[in-house]
């Protein structure tokens, strides 16, 4: 299956789906906002290390990778990071770098996957880096046909209350069945059907101070096996 491409307009720098009418990363500052939901929401980058997966829904304009990427990095435990990613309408490369543009801290790894990624691609061991997948195509369908299971997941498709589609709650059950035991997810989102929605796919869910704007986020965890 292959992707769209996402439709945009732009204010003040920030990139808006069109199709949602809402920006891809926070008005007051994306980066910080992605650590402290997407990182600090799955305990990371304290659980780094050995084969550590990180699966996506919504790879936008890869921020959440680069961020991942550079305290990956930083941390220096041995070990690949894989970042499968889910995105139904692929952001085109020159609006990635555009967007990406306004996060100079990032620009190495920017500039890294932007000469040796491109959407359509399939499993791409970046330089220095993770092994990229952005898996093309609605989640409702490519999800469950995927084989991997992920230690954290960052839920970031658009709001459910713009974008319902990838906060349905058979979605949410196949992300609890692609979770391995003691795995992790976080969302921006606090509201309560996502929060019902994770605790039936299995999943212990806790609201927790949201970064900005924003009073509240979720984060979830798996219980471990017996």
């Amino acid at each position: 299956m292959t992707n769209q491409r996402a439709d945009l307009e732009w204010r003040d720098g920030v990139p808006i789906a069109t199709a949602f009418d809402d920006p891809y990363y926070s008005l007051d500052n994306g980066l910080a906002e992605t650590e402290h939901v997407f990182l600090a929401g799955n305990h990371l980058p304290a659980r780094f290390g050995g084969d550590f997966q990180i699966a996506e829904l919504g790879f936008g304009t890869g921020l959440n990778l680069l961020v991942t990427w550079a305290l990956w990095d930083k941390a220096g435990r041995p070990g690949t990071l894989r970042f499968t990613s889910f995105e139904a309408f692929a952001m085109a490369p020159h609006d990635m770098r555009d967007a990406l543009h306004h996060f100079p801290q990032l620009a190495p790894f920017a500039e890294t996957l932007l000469a040796e990624w491109a959407p359509g691609d399939g499993p791409k061991h970046l330089s220095g880096g993770p092994v990229l997948e952005v898996i093309a195509g609605d989640a409702r369908h490519t999800l469950p046909a995927w084989q991997g299971k992920a230690d954290a997941w960052f839920l970031d498709g658009f709001s459910p209350a713009k974008n319902p589609e990838l906060w349905e709650p058979s979605l949410l059950k196949a992300v609890g069945a692609h979770t391995k035991p003691g795995g992790t997810a976080a969302t921006y989102s606090a509201a309560g059907h996502i929060r019902r929605g994770l605790t039936d796919a299995g999943f212990a869910v806790t609201r927790t101070p949201g970064y900005g704007r924003k009073r509240h986020m979720t984060t979830a965890r798996m219980p471990n096996a017996e």
